[in-house]
């Protein structure tokens, strides 16, 4: 990145390595120098929460917002219905109205944690693609919108070509998708003055479309800028876990599990995730990021104690540092961990150690489970299992701690 920018938005994201691309850096650059920025990123409601794939875009609005500049979180209550094909390998199954307000419902919550909504110049704005596409006129939409939209371009988008490279069907209901979020850029630009659309990198051909679409039909300049998109130093892709995606909602994960998520980022992405993903100066991340030995694991709690605050409060992250400490350095049980209530009816005349772990979200399967039990992997109440066995009533006298590996745990409890 050989571009010096003037604008403190700009500055920020290359020095925390959030930029990957941008369509003009120095017309962007001028645009936030001259005064308040309104900038978008969409989220489309697949599911009940955002997950921590979700979390780097969410902090570049929250650096927006804190470099004096407009948020709009857009909600896809209408591009939902379509589902967006980059670079996935199938369609997504397609949800019906309802769904998708109960997905927004459950999304909505975690803005909140990073945002400051209201009506002030730099307040953040929610928006629903719905009030627009939904009353949308077929015909006059191809007419007046499609025709600035090139097959063949289209055609020669990464996103696209990736998946009839490998003669996976595309329908046409998905291709469509690029077209409304193009509509989506113009018509935010034409409401809200909206000038600049972000995303992760995967969507840089369907923003360049929308800057391309306002520029053709309203004659105004906007921008586009991408995030690149996160793997972690051993090859996962951010935000994937053994154990699934780890959700932002804390109905869904707890705080606790999302706290050791980030606690056991691996050595080399300490420094980087600190500047992506907490608010510590820059020198204090690379400070943090250059220990060694078990001192980068101060650096890991600092890390995972951060993020957790910004989206669960200081004192989840407080609790769930303290429920680590208890369950790692003392061998405890800690009162925060991941709890599993089953009924005297679950039990019955007895249960297998193994359903307990699925039970429990420690294993995907019976069939892992044991092998889990195989490798010396898994343990309850700190003792080693070997064998799958069946546990009768009475062992559940108390909570029972089952542990797969050092680092992940859970308790069960008997209900009543």
């Amino acid at each position: 990145m050989t571009y010096h920018p003037k604008s403190d938005f700009m500055t920020i994201m290359i020095e925390r390595g959030f930029l990957a691309d941008c369509t003009d850096y120095q017309g962007l650059d001028e645009a936030f120098a001259a005064g308040v920025v309104p900038a978008y990123i969409g989220y489309d409601a697949t599911a009940r929460s955002l997950h921590v794939g979700h979390l780097l875009n969410i902090m570049m609005l929250r650096w927006l917002q804190k470099t004096g500049h407009k948020p709009l979180t857009l909600m896809g209550g209408g591009t939902t219905k379509v589902g967006d094909p980059s670079f996935r390998s199938d369609e997504r199954p397609l949800l019906d109205d309802t769904q998708i307000a109960a997905n927004i419902d459950g999304m909505k919550s975690v803005f909140a944690q990073y945002l400051t909504y209201g009506e002030g110049p730099s307040d953040a704005l929610m928006l629903n693609n719905a009030e627009w596409l939904d009353g949308l006129k077929y015909i006059e939409f191809l007419r007046d919108i499609g025709r600035h939209f090139s097959v063949n371009r289209m055609l020669s988008f990464e996103s696209v070509k990736s998946r009839l490279d490998r003669e996976q069907s595309l329908s046409f209901l998905e291709f469509n998708y690029m077209i409304l979020q193009a509509y989506d850029f113009m018509e935010l630009n034409r409401r809200y003055g909206c000038v600049l659309q972000m995303g992760g990198s995967d969507q840089w051909g369907n923003i360049v479309n929308g800057v391309d679409l306002t520029r053709r039909v309203l004659d105004r300049e906007v921008f586009g800028l991408t995030s690149p998109l996160l793997t972690t130093s051993d090859g996962r892709k951010m935000g994937k876990s053994a154990g699934g995606a780890i959700w932002l909602n804390s109905d869904m994960l707890s705080p606790y599990e999302f706290w050791q998520f980030w606690r056991n980022t691996t050595d080399a992405d300490t420094g980087r995730f600190l500047k992506l993903y907490t608010e510590l100066p820059v020198a204090e991340c690379d400070r943090l990021g250059a220990l060694s030995g078990s001192e980068i694991n101060d650096a890991k709690i600092i890390l995972a104690n951060e993020v957790t605050t910004l989206l669960h409060g200081a004192e989840a992250a407080k609790a769930a540092e303290a429920t680590a400490r208890e369950v790692f350095e003392k061998g405890g049980v800690g009162d925060d961990l991941p709890t599993v209530t089953l009924t005297a009816a679950d039990i019955g005349e007895g249960i297998a150690n193994t359903a307990l772990f699925v039970k429990a979200g420690l294993s995907p399967s019976g069939k892992e489970a044991k092998r889990l039990f195989a490798s010396g992997g898994a343990s309850i109440n700190d003792e080693v299992v070997k064998e799958p066995r069946l546990m009768t009533p009475d062992e559940f006298a108390e909570a029972i701690k089952l542990s797969a590996g050092k680092k992940r745990h859970a308790l069960v409890k008997i209900a009543g």
